[in-house]
């Protein structure tokens, strides 16, 4: 099974400017060295990468620390070293969620 590769994080505590914010992570283990960021946004914006996430049943993780570090990264960068190991975290989430939906689609 492959994974999605749109994955976005979530804060769901507004940023110093008091808008939420939200990233997107496309990653393929074949195609990529790491994962990248492919979306960013505060308010309205965040809003529709959640809802766009949720519309096409991509998992949707809050984690308002990562969120706020990765929203420093310009669109399209690979993450940075540093980062693997969280990251790492959160696609272990999202495995288990499709693994999960798999297993229920076929009992």
């Amino acid at each position: 099974m492959r994974p999605r590769p749109y994955h976005p994080l979530r804060s769901s505590r507004p940023s110093r400017d008091g808008r939420r914010r939200a990233v997107a992570l496309t990653y393929d283990a074949d195609t990529m060295p790491a994962p990248t960021l492919s979306a960013s946004g505060r308010g309205v914006l965040a809003e529709r990468i959640i809802s766009l996430a949720r519309e096409h049943n991509v998992p949707v993780r809050e984690d308002p620390a990562l969120a706020g570090l990765l929203s420093q990264l310009e669109v399209g960068q690979i993450i940075p070293p540093e980062l693997y190991g969280v990251v790492a975290e959160v696609l272990a989430f999202v495995y288990r969620l499709e693994g999960r939906r798999v297993a229920a689609r076929n009992s």
